[in-house]
């Protein structure tokens, strides 16, 4: 079933071995880095490229193949439109040819075979790839981790459903390639990375934004809830969000009118379009944004349901989110931060419900009022929908379930950045004459936690990191450590993280405390209600 162990060989005249693997579909070749000690396969096809017939179809297997197949350097990443402009790539560009994965290890014939982390980039499912220096794997190998990131289809070619692609489809469904192609990449992990030192029954999926909406995805789907050993979510689930599915049909019917506003009589009509011109046309249309959908495939049912039912992986889950996901400006606009202000705004965006909610989101003076609506607008955003994943498997009772805020905010930046501004996907944009100056960041902001988690304060070269940022790095990276390695965080001298079921988190900062959860637990009980689910 997987691949044979490692061979290392050596170039005559080569001055570090070139490491070759045999996988299930031939051998390929990748780096050893003599200063990191590490082994780096990058590029690595888990599929066959999704484009000609193959474009919206579920993703197929390589066909074997026969000699040695290079894959020392990054991939293209999926076709996106360059939304966030601060997304840093390492790949060469875009291509409709982009599944593969890369894969950090330290030993190739380990003695014990080690676990492995498997992480799926965010950007909304629009944007990213495995290649961002920010969740580069060779950090978490140094400590005994296998470390993989996977590229997957984004925007219209990972989500657009549509009756024909339906009834052309084994499975009477269509959309959700994006999620189709992680469980491939999954199902290959599971088949070969023995052969690269790893345990393939020890496989933790992590993601961050779009990529913690995976996992949640991942953990319920009976496609792949059986290929993971445990769960790592940052900010972000496919329940009770924006991206939450919608009906198969609806899916299908707003399919068929994109495919008229793209000038398409037919689905074949629009296969014969370079991927460019399709994503030039999507940008002119202004077709950007897709939700997955209940396809009685990848998603049998509502994932809502199937977590209330039970339908799930049990295995070890460690989520959390950011204490700023969501600025104060999201809810008071441009409002100077005065009580009066805030109950105006709560009341205008919950016109049946701000005299329950106003409670629970205490305002007393200026300084609690931007307090309360950056706490609104990150529940808005993406808070309140990972606590509802997290709430509902630990209600299944059968793992550990752990949960956290991240609050240390970035530092300034280095001077030579002094005509950027900070931006949502983690890097930098310029300063525009246009806006209104940006206030800076009151905690930690939407996806700054993932450098620390994952050892990577050194790659990102904007901000000017501290002892305190190497520090608090340390630890959090350890807890994933801890947790990729035996389902718990806690050990190596850590402050103890106790369970979500002692309805408390941990919260990360220069100090690392833990938070009671009963004032969360009203806020969201109560945000279930005004969204229309029955829970418990």
């Amino acid at each position: 079933m997987f691949g044979v162990l490692a061979m290392v060989s050596v170039d005559v005249g080569a001055a570090t071995p070139a490491p070759q693997v045999d996988t299930t579909k031939g051998t390929i070749e990748g780096l050893y880095q003599p200063d990191s000690k590490l082994y780096e396969f990058k590029g690595v096809p888990f599929a066959k490229p999704p484009v000609g017939e193959l474009r919206w179809k579920a993703p197929v297997a390589m066909d074997p193949w026969s000699g040695i197949k290079a894959t020392k350097a990054f991939a293209a990443r999926s076709m996106q439109l360059p939304i966030f402009g601060d997304m840093n790539f390492r790949s060469p560009g875009i291509s409709e040819d982009s599944l593969y994965l890369n894969i950090w290890s330290a030993d190739l014939t380990p003695q014990t075979k080690q676990p492995v982390l498997v992480y799926f980039h965010g950007g909304g499912f629009i944007a990213g790839d495995g290649s961002e220096p920010r969740y580069d794997g060779a950090s978490m190998a140094q400590n005994g981790i296998v470390t993989v990131t996977v590229n997957y289809r984004l925007g219209i070619f990972g989500f657009l459903a549509h009756p024909e692609l339906s009834a052309e489809s084994s499975y009477h469904g269509s959309g959700n390639y994006a999620f189709l192609d992680q469980v491939a990449a999954l199902r290959w992990v599971k088949d070969n990375i023995a052969a690269f030192g790893g345990d393939p029954t020890r496989i933790t999926i992590a993601g961050e934004s779009a990529g913690s909406m995976s996992v949640s995805a991942l953990m319920v789907s009976p496609l792949s809830r059986d290929l993971i050993a445990g769960a790592i979510g940052e900010s972000g689930s496919t329940v009770g969000s924006h991206h939450s599915p919608k009906s198969l049909n609806e899916a299908e019917q707003q399919g068929v009118d994109m495919v008229t506003k793209l000038g398409a009589k037919s689905i074949d009509e629009l296969r014969s379009l370079s991927a460019q011109t399709l994503l030039e046309k999507t940008k002119q249309q202004q077709l950007i944004w897709f939700n997955p959908n209940i396809d009685d495939y990848f998603f049998p049912d509502d994932p809502l349901h199937m977590l209330q039912k039970g339908q799930y992986a049990k295995v070890p889950l460690l989520a959390g989110v950011n204490s700023e996901e969501g600025s104060a400006s999201q809810v008071l606009g441009e409002h100077p931060p005065t009580v009066d202000n805030f109950k105006a705004a709560v009341k205008h965006l919950y016109p049946q419900h701000y005299q329950q909610l106003l409670p629970l989101y205490p305002a007393r003076d200026s300084e609690s009022v931007m307090d309360a609506a950056q706490e609104l607008a990150s529940d808005k955003f993406l808070s309140y929908s990972t606590w509802l994943w997290v709430d509902l498997v630990n209600q299944g009772g059968e793992q550990n379930v752990f949960y956290y805020l991240y609050a240390h905010p970035r530092p300034q930046m280095l001077p030579e950045f002094g005509d950027m501004e900070p931006a949502l996907a983690g890097g930098l944009v310029k300063k525009s004459n246009d806006k209104p100056v940006q206030p800076s960041s009151r905690g930690a902001v939407h996806s700054a936690e993932i450098e620390y988690a994952m050892g990577n304060l050194a790659t990102n070269k904007v901000f000017d990191w501290n002892q305190d940022d190497y520090a608090i790095s340390a630890k959090m990276q350890q807890y994933f450590i801890n947790f990729i390695k035996t389902g718990n965080p806690n050990g190596s001298e850590l402050p103890e993280w106790p369970e979500f079921a002692d309805n408390q988190r941990i919260v990360i900062d220069k100090q690392i405390t833990t938070q009671d959860m009963s004032l969360l637990q009203k806020r969201y009980r109560l945000m279930s209600t005004i969204h229309g689910f029955d829970l418990k």
